[in-house]
């Protein structure tokens, strides 16, 4: 995924999450609904998710330095985990709050109209976000599957914000239930449920995404048809007796770095290493663009010789 695809993404959701917790606060105050000010309260941390994630695409763009030689590239990973963090802490754990204080404390919804009205507008932008970002995720993906490109994937911006909008999605299904089911049976107790429920939710949203980015920002490696492509293209050449290791890790997005250990034949001379090395790091870099440092530990006799 492209970062101007990412960028597309996010500021969909920026745009789309803005208006609704405008106009889900303001039904929240108007109508006193415990699942409606918890949906409020979503968006409202979508909101700043996604400017979170915005700036964590900037920060990623910026050059090498000396204290950083390998680029900024994880900062997307970073701000992606942060995302993750403020889910669960401030929407999940705010939904969860009202929704027990509301079920202890239950109060009549008022202008319950209002809240359906204000959920449909915000099924439709939500909706719309939502499905724009599944066409670009799943243009992204290739041929795998959906919880496979999820597990594989590099780009955590993309399917935060699909996570993100599917809970929003699911969140206003059950404050719509919730809401219905207080209006027509008159037990109160089922607008604090769903706002638990949608506490839930995000609490579930949270862990996962916390769990898939971990691995990016810890240092997780290029996904495995690339380590095996660049393993042969190395055994393609002749002077390489052995590859011992190929070592990969994804400092951003677009950045691998590679580190490869080889045996070569006895005879090759030290002129020869150089220009082979020097061949097999142009090939690598042609046949995988996101490869930008390579790292060989070449041994010939025994004398270890690196570049």
């Amino acid at each position: 995924m492209s970062a101007n695809a990412s960028k597309k993404v996010i500021f969909a959701a920026l745009l789309g999450n803005t208006l609704i917790a405008i106009t889900k606060f303001a039904a929240a105050f108007m109508t006193g609904s415990s699942a409606m000010l918890s949906e409020g309260i979503h968006s409202l941390v979508d909101t700043g998710n996604q400017g979170l994630l915005l700036h964590g695409l900037k920060q990623a763009k910026k050059p090498a330095d000396k204290d950083f030689p390998f680029g900024h590239g994880k900062e997307i990973y970073f701000w992606s985990f942060v995302v993750a963090i403020l889910i669960f802490a401030v929407g999940a754990g705010v939904s969860l709050y009202e929704g027990v204080h509301h079920i202890l404390h239950p109060r009549p919804i008022e202008n319950v109209l209002l809240n359906y009205i204000v959920l449909g507008f915000a099924l439709l932008f939500e909706g719309a976000a939502w499905f724009f970002a599944l066409g670009e995720f799943s243009r992204a993906k290739g041929k795998w599957g959906y919880i496979e490109a999820v597990h594989r994937g590099k780009d955590p911006s993309m399917f935060v914000v699909l996570f993100e909008d599917s809970a929003a999605m699911l969140g206003l299904l059950v404050a719509a239930v919730g809401i219905g089911l207080s209006q027509y049976t008159g037990i109160l107790y089922f607008d604090g449920i769903a706002s638990v429920i949608i506490g839930l939710i995000l609490g579930g949203t949270a862990i996962w995404l916390a769990y898939e980015t971990k691995g990016l920002l810890i240092g997780e490696s290029a996904n495995q048809h690339v380590v095996e492509g660049i393993r042969t293209l190395a055994q393609g050449i002749p002077e390489i007796k052995q590859v011992k290791e190929v070592l990969t890790m994804h400092m951003g997005p677009d950045f691998i770095l590679v580190n490869i250990s080889a045996d070569f034949t006895n005879s090759t001379s030290t002129g020869q290493l150089e220009r082979l090395i020097a061949q097999l790091d142009q090939r690598i870099k042609t046949k995988f663009p996101q490869v930008k440092r390579i790292f060989i530990e070449a041994e010939v006799s025994l004398k270890s010789k690196s570049t």
